[in-house]
């Protein structure tokens, strides 16, 4: 029985119907003639929402753009006349000391309020006793706004010195390069969700109902549980269910990650967004919505992207000790020389003095600096790094799992034997299986006429043909051959003896896909077909060994086929007959035992997978799925690369370790030289003109270092 709630505060109507006596579209007509137009229509299916991202990825980046445009000014402004760059006249420092000074402030009150995340975020955690990498920038800048802004009122005063420790230029230019870093930390987060709108995607928008002899195009959303589907060729299934009448093909290489297309017979069951490849099917609807197994990949998808714990930034945990260190020597430093001195204009300059010195510049620097030397290196390799923390992880992984069609196979079958067993020869067997295969539009088929083709031969005309569903070809060539290409089914079937059942089932178990010949009644020959490994995958794998890590293959093949697989390409662990859904499952139980775990794979039915894993891995020449839900992408068609991004991992997180080690050391070294602990002791007091020198070279030698990353080798 149906009900209606409407809600006017929200302009939401709750609606439950039966779907056997009314469709959505008829309520939609019902509130049009009502006076109201209906909007977005929630169901329980898969729908398209808008990402939240998205707009706070634009506001980010519209911001970091403010502050690097104003950046520059500032920084040419004051510093810009040391090396003979021309000022105009009303803001000469020697001249016009004050109007220099309050340019510059001008030029930085938009790069605050650009980055005033920073002080939000940084003062919050800084007071709730939990201080973080923002706590340290906002420390930081402030210090060099306050020492400045109080040079400014004392040039104001007449005391013209202070125009040379005016430290605005580099409070502006840290917030612009450190805003640089998190918009594109924060734009690679937004891809997440790119993966699940490329799913949704998948699921055709509408499909053909048949209602007695007439067919319906309606919506997705209003097909039933029991309709009966029409699906042409070519066409995308749009539903789960099973095949009721015709016969055909079905790519399902994007769910299941499988190359060769499974037959459909009367009673086979098919999947939604597979494709229909040659024949006329009629499918009774089984799930609809929620319950389709695309809805469940997407849901598996969103859960494994959602349950990515974030890595906590060594530049955070040395924050945490660090700032509160720092703030407490500055305090108690300015309180010592305010009760030693009674000068309170002194006090402040001691305290500000060692705020400056540990402005966070190098530390701050520290990490993204080696991330986009690391990742722009990786690109020049074909390597995409997708975010700092997929960066980050990759040098802990132990345990690498590969997907085997299309990862570590070509992915698509090829003819690899030819074997006689009567009185043709090899050349005579594949012409005359190729002749029949031409009009059969099967993939195998097509593998064998993509084989003859190579060889330039002849075809012979096909002047009868009958395919007979889940056995095989029956043919007439040059209207004399009697030609049968099938199982063993067909063989029986048709009273061929001698048939080398033994040599079908060595080739069988390795993984090679074997059809039966016979010519005139007479058994002749077998013909394999199968989906061959990458010339490169055993030499990628011998390399992830001799990083010391353990490699699986993953596949919803036959134990046989994924064995025999392994065995050529030197597999630690085989995890066969697996499905789609259970992909993720598996990933998971690795992670429980303790493994850190890449996965590697290409297809839809990896998506799950990929994400779950602690990095995901794609092929650049597999899905767009894979690739959205993946952290890496290789661009190569290939497994070289696993373990040269693992590899560019473990050198990036050295040269970081060592970039905060210097950065550290740097600031810290300053610090009892800016608290006046030396001059206490008749010796120099810290001038913040040296301070910025200590930070300038503390920054250059930070980026030095992390410049070596691109001479990282790269590479099998």
């Amino acid at each position: 029985m149906g009900e209606v709630s409407v809600n006017g505060a929200t302009n939401k109507a709750h609606v439950t119907y039966d779907e056997s006596k009314i469709r959505l579209s008829e309520i939609k007509q019902s509130i049009v003639k009502a006076g109201y137009k209906p909007l977005s229509i929630e169901t329980e299916g898969i729908k398209e929402e808008t990402d939240p991202l998205i707009e706070e990825n634009r506001l980010m980046w519209r911001r970091f753009k403010i502050a690097i445009s104003f950046g520059v000014m500032l920084l040419y402004v004051a510093m810009g006349h040391m090396i003979g760059l021309p000022l105009p006249q009303w803001i000469d420092p020697m001249e016009h000391a004050l109007n220099f000074a309050a340019i510059q402030v001008v030029l930085l009150v938009p790069i605050v309020i650009a980055g005033r995340k920073f002080y939000t975020v940084g003062f919050k955690t800084l007071f709730q006793g939990h201080p973080n990498m923002d706590s340290l920038i906002a420390v930081g800048t402030s210090a060099a706004i306050v020492y400045g802004l109080y040079a400014l009122v004392q040039i104001a005063e007449g005391n013209t010195a202070y125009v040379m420790e005016l430290y605005f230029e580099t409070a502006g230019v840290i917030i612009a390069l450190i805003m640089l870093g998190k918009t594109l930390e924060h734009r690679s987060k937004g891809k997440t969700s790119e993966a699940i709108k490329k799913l949704v995607g998948l699921q055709p928008k509408e499909a053909t109902v048949l209602h007695g002899d007439e067919a319906i195009q309606i919506p997705i959303d209003e097909v039933a549980i029991g309709d009966v589907v029409l699906v042409k060729p070519g066409e995308k299934v749009p539903v789960d269910g099973r095949v009721v009448e015709g016969y055909s093909s079905v790519d399902e290489s994007m769910l299941t990650g499988e190359s060769i297309p499974v037959e459909k017979v009367v009673g086979s069951h098919v999947v939604g967004a597979s494709i229909n490849k040659n024949g006329i099917l009629k499918v009774k609807t089984e799930s609809v919505g929620s319950n389709t197994a695309l809805s469940k990949i997407i849901h598996l998808v969103e859960n494994a992207q959602g349950s990515k714990a974030p890595i906590a930034k060594l530049a955070d945990v040395i924050s945490g000790y660090f700032v509160p260190i720092v703030i407490g020597i500055a305090l108690i430093s300015g309180l010592i020389w305010y009760v030693v001195s009674r000068d309170l204009n002194f006090s402040l300059k001691i305290f500000i003095s060692v705020l400056v010195i540990a402005c966070p510049c190098s530390l701050g620097l520290a990490t993204p600096t080696a991330i986009m030397v690391a990742t722009g290196r990786g690109a020049e390799k074909g390597i995409l790094i997708k975010s700092g923390v997929a960066l980050e992880t990759a040098h802990k992984i132990e345990t690498v799992i590969l997907d085997k069609t299309g990862t570590i196979t070509e992915g698509k079958p090829v003819l690899t034997d030819v074997v006689t067993r009567g009185q043709l020869s090899e050349d005579h067997l594949l012409q005359y299986v190729a002749s029949a295969e031409k009009g059969s539009e099967h993939p195998l088929g097509e593998a064998i006429v993509h084989a003859f083709e190579a060889t330039s031969g002849d075809f012979m005309k096909v002047t009868a043909f009958e395919n007979v569903p889940g056995h095989g070809l029956i043919t007439v060539l040059d209207e004399q051959l009697d030609v049968l290409i099938g199982n063993e089914k067909l063989m029986v079937k048709k009273g061929i003896e001698n048939v080398d059942i033994q040599s079908s089932e060595r080739l069988a178990k390795a993984g090679k896909t074997p059809m039966f010949v016979a010519v005139n009644g007479k058994f002749e020959g077998i013909i394999a077909v199968a989906d061959v490994v990458k010339p490169t995958s055993k030499a990628a794998i011998e390399k992830l060994h001799s990083m010391g890590l353990k490699v699986a293959m993953i596949t919803g093949d036959h134990k046989d086929t994924a064995n025999a697989i392994a065995e050529q390409v030197g597999i630690d662990v085989v995890l066969a007959e697996v499905l789609p859904e259970h992909k993720s499952e598996e990933v998971k139980k690795l992670q429980m035992a303790g493994q850190r775990v890449a996965m590697v794979g290409d297809g839809i039915n990896d998506a799950p997978a990929l994400a779950q894993a602690d990095v995901g891995i794609a092929i650049g020449s597999g899905t767009d799925i894979a690739v959205e839900s993946a952290d890496i992408v290789l661009m190569k068609n290939g497994l070289e690369d696993v373990a040269g991004a693992i590899a560019l991992s473990k050198a990036t997180i050295r040269n970081i370790k060592q970039n905060l080690f210097w950065a550290f050391a740097y600031n810290s070294a300053g610090i009892p030289l800016a608290a006046g602990l030396i001059y206490a002791f008749g010796g120099p007091l810290l001038n913040p003109m040296f301070a910025a020198a200590a930070m300038s070279m503390s920054s250059v030698s930070v980026v030095t270092n992390a410049l070596r990353l691109r001479k990282v080798r790269i590479g099998m």
